[in-house]
C-alpha cells in the first residue's frame, strides 16, 4: 500500500514561489506516475503536471509551464512541485497522486489514472 504525503503549502504574495513535497511510502517513487492536481474553491479539480516512473520524464500544462516544475528525489522518496510566479489564481488544494502502472502521456490529466491520493495542502496566493 503506497501512502502519499504533501507538505509546503502556505500563504505567499502574488509573484512568489512555493515548493511543495509530497513525500512517499510502500514503494519508491521512481516505480511509480507522479501527478499533482489542484482544486480551489467552487471549482473542479484540475490537473498541473505529471511525472513518468522511470526515466521520469515531465509534462505541465499550459497555464503551468514555464512557472511550475515537477520533479522527485528517489533517495528522499519524495516528488515535488516547484512553483513561481504565483498567481492570485493558483490558490487551490494541492494535491499528488501516484499510479503504480505506466499511464499513456494521454491519460495523465485523468483522474481516474491514479491509485494513491494524498491529503492535499492548501496554497493560497494573496497579497
Amino acid at each position: 500500500q503506497v501512502q502519499l504525503v504533501e507538505s509546503g503549502g502556505g500563504l505567499v504574495q502574488p509573484g512568489g514561489s512555493l515548493r511543495l513535497s509530497c513525500t512517499a511510502s510502500g514503494r519508491s517513487v521512481g516505480t511509480l506516475a507522479m501527478a499533482w492536481f489542484r482544486q480551489a474553491p467552487g471549482k473542479e479539480r484540475e490537473y498541473v503536471a505529471a511525472l513518468k516512473r522511470g526515466q521520469g520524464t515531465t509534462y505541465t500544462t499550459n497555464s503551468a509551464k514555464g512557472r511550475f516544475t515537477v520533479s522527485r528525489d528517489t533517495g528522499k522518496n519524495t516528488a515535488y512541485l516547484q512553483m513561481n510566479g504565483l498567481k492570485p489564481e493558483d490558490s487551490a488544494v494541492y494535491t499528488c497522486a501516484a499510479s503504480s502502472g505506466s499511464p499513456i502521456v494521454s491519460s495523465l490529466p485523468r483522474e481516474s489514472t491514479y491509485d494513491y491520493w494524498g491529503q492535499g495542502t492548501q496554497v493560497t496566493v494573496s497579497s
